[in-house]
């Protein structure tokens, strides 16, 4: 299955580079690699599998295909990397 946003199309198997914010300290957030899966809930629909759990791929998320990409907007973001 692939999922489209108004950027890239996602397929299950896909290597993808998201934000993710330390849960103990909101301040802090790092480039983290996720992988594209089909959802265990929803076989129609895919996740993004993180530190041993699945979230839904949404629009709501920042997701890059490379780290170069996801290095740019952090630092666009947050300042330097």
């Amino acid at each position: 299955m692939v999922v489209h946003n108004e950027y890239n199309p996602y397929a299950a198997g896909d290597i993808v580079y998201v934000f993710y914010r330390n849960p103990h300290t909101q301040d802090v957030a790092n480039i983290q690699e996720a992988a594209v899966v089909n959802n265990p809930e929803d076989p129609t629909e895919l996740a993004l599998f993180l530190y041993d759990t699945y979230y839904p791929l949404t629009d709501d998320i920042a997701v890059y295909a490379s780290e170069v990409e996801a290095e740019q907007a952090y630092q666009q973001y947050f300042g330097h990397f």
